[in-house]
């Protein structure tokens, strides 16, 4: 039979221990693999007329994981199979790839935040019901943070500022430069790609320290 003072006392610790995480000024890091967004029309042709993404996983906000997965074509018809498709749907098409992506593809996508495809790298997206060809959108996304208003308020930090980060573990690391957006429905998080959190050997849940606004 289990001592139920013992339970207590194992419970109080574990409730100890998540509050003083949660109290700290650290902040969760969300490892973001390629992907891609889809607009409306470009969903109905690569997946057919009234199609609506299937919901996999919730991310922050209104935004999730979808089912549903296309081929990224290169002009060079280098291919990357399987990349998940992010909804809700936006205006524009966008695929978000990493450096180690690019030498696979054979493309040249600029560094940008997320939304500004402007003058990017083409790309073509192959769905089971056809195929779009993009003259842009094809981006490595630049290192960011979102931020509620609380958090930001804290920090003293405003939407599109720019941060220093550090993290102190195996590898300890600093990144420059690193965008804030503030906004409602964020959940606070630093969003890197793959092959930032390879090199710094950053999983999922690891925590950064901001230090400095730019």
């Amino acid at each position: 039979m289990v001592d139920e003072s013992i339970v207590k006392q194992v419970t109080k610790s574990i409730i100890e221990i998540l509050n003083s995480e949660s109290a700290d000024d650290s902040i969760k890091v969300g490892v973001s693999a390629r992907h891609v967004h889809l607009s409306q029309a470009d969903l109905e042709t690569l997946f057919g007329k009234g199609y609506k993404l299937t919901p996999k996983k919730k991310l922050m906000g209104d935004q999730f994981a979808a089912e549903e997965c296309v081929t990224l074509v290169s002009p060079s018809l280098k291919t990357i199979e399987g990349v998940r498709v992010l909804g809700p749907v936006r205006k524009n098409s966008q695929i978000e790839i990493s450096r180690t992506d690019t030498f696979k593809l054979k493309v040249s996508p600029p560094v940008r935040p997320s939304g500004e495809i402007k003058g990017s790298a083409p790309m073509a997206l192959v769905g089971p019901r056809g195929s779009v060809f993009l003259n842009e959108g094809c981006i490595i996304a630049n290192r960011h943070i979102h931020m509620t208003p609380a958090d930001a308020e804290k920090y003293g930090i405003k939407d599109n500022d720019l941060v220093d980060v550090e993290i102190q573990n195996s590898k300890p690391t600093r990144y420059y430069n690193v965008q804030v957006r503030v906004r409602e429905d964020f959940d606070t998080e630093m969003h890197i790609d793959t092959d930032d959190a390879n090199a710094a050997a950053i999983k999922n849940g690891d925590r950064v320290e901001i230090l400095t606004q730019k």
